[in-house]
């Protein structure tokens, strides 16, 4: 079942890249903070994903940060290796949250997988953004097949 608006973010066991290597995450209490922007990726260093998609969030993190969001987070199904390097190609640090769901639990639990298996890819998410408060859902956006719009960077920050 694909979460909504009013659902609370499932509880699931993913990493993030610290200073010595990996750090599991626990999604329940990563996200209940007072207001949360997590925006999910098909696949780090991907076109969309690395030429507008992250880069849009990094430079809007401040605006974004400023109209109350206490976490601002990317995530995509992969290790957090290949997060940590994406994150710091894109000079993320301290900007966007970069998280690794290597094995696509987070992502099968919100609902948002799809089968990427014929570009060779294997089950990806599908690209969407969200803003919570305290672990709730207020806002979903989700984009259609191949489109770049409602997810960016912009669309969220307008809907803050």
């Amino acid at each position: 079942m694909s979460i909504k608006v009013g659902d609370a973010i499932p509880n699931v066991k993913i990493s993030k890249m610290g200073e010595k290597g990996p750090e599991p995450v626990e999604t329940g209490a990563l996200f209940n903070v007072g207001r949360a922007v997590l925006f999910a990726v098909p696949g780090a260093f991907t076109p969309t994903c690395s030429a507008r998609h992250l880069p849009g969030f990094v430079d809007k993190a401040d605006e974004i940060k400023a109209k109350g969001v206490d976490l601002l987070a990317c995530i995509s199904v992969n290790d957090a290796f290949v997060m940590g390097a994406w994150g710091k190609a894109h000079d993320a640090g301290g900007k966007v949250v970069m998280l690794a769901d290597g094995n696509g639990d987070f992502t099968k639990a919100m609902g948002r997988d799809f089968d990427g298996s014929g570009f060779g890819m294997g089950r990806r998410s599908q690209r969407y953004a969200l803003i919570a408060e305290k672990g709730k859902v207020t806002h979903l956006f989700v984009e259609e097949p191949g489109k770049f719009e409602v997810s960016a960077a912009e669309y969220v920050l307008k809907n803050l």
